[in-house]
């Protein structure tokens, strides 16, 4: 089975990344296969409303047509049994980069239909993680609804959405050297110590979680 994973951050070392790396661990422990792609490696925009991808008898009805750098992912994408996708969050909500991917990937699946179906030929599992600096009682209070209606957007096209946020995350080695006043950097260093290991655990167990369940679908 294969299991790809999608950074939606312009770091490949850092929080975001790590937890998709842990995500994959697990999948590979439980004989996946796995792959991690970095978006600001690849040239491409959003959905430009062509609606090539709406158009009944169309070439291109259930697919995007455009032709750039994303094209072979979402080709991958289609035959993943598992796709995980992680973003830090930038001003409430996902990255541009990841906000762009979602556009290109799930609304050639999405129909105008009353109530809305998913076009996509399978169930497969589907993960979110997402990385931020604010403690879990402000993405609540703040982002709470965007982060929502992404989930739930993922869960009608794949048929399942798990979520995993990591709150009050690290931005920096060294507070020192940026003008960031409303984080306290001994709190942050303690978070990183003591929290985020808990949430790469807990991207493991996702990916550990993913591979089994569709290993098993395949052989019911």
């Amino acid at each position: 089975m294969k299991v790809l994973a999608v950074n939606g951050s312009p770091r490949k070392k850092w929080n975001t990344a790590m937890l998709l790396e842990k995500t994959l661990e697990g999948a590979a422990s439980a004989g996946a296969k796995t792959e991690l792609v970095h978006l600001y490696d690849l040239n491409f925009k959003g959905c430009v409303s062509c609606l090539a991808c709406k158009t009944i008898g169309g070439r291109s009805y259930g697919k995007c047509v455009m032709r750039d750098e994303l094209r072979p992912l979402l080709a991958k994408a289609a035959e993943a049994d598992a796709i995980i996708l992680g973003s830090p969050i930038y001003i409430g909500s996902v990255t541009g980069e990841m906000r762009s991917f979602m556009e290109r990937l799930m609304f050639p699946y999405l129909t105008y239909t009353d109530p809305p179906q998913s076009l996509f030929p399978r169930k497969i599992s589907a993960g979110l993680i997402c990385t931020m600096n604010v403690t879990e009682d402000v993405m609540k209070e703040r982002y709470a609804q965007n982060l929502g209606i992404l989930g739930t957007v993922m869960s009608l096209i794949f048929g399942s959405v798990e979520t995993l946020y990591a709150f009050d995350t690290c931005m920096v080695d060294d507070y020192s050297k940026i003008l960031s006043t409303r984080f306290d950097p001994v709190k942050k260093a303690r978070s990183r110590r003591d929290v985020f290991p808990k949430d790469c655990e807990k991207a493991f167990e996702i990916g550990a979680r993913f591979a089994g369940k569709q290993a098993h679908n395949k052989t019911a």
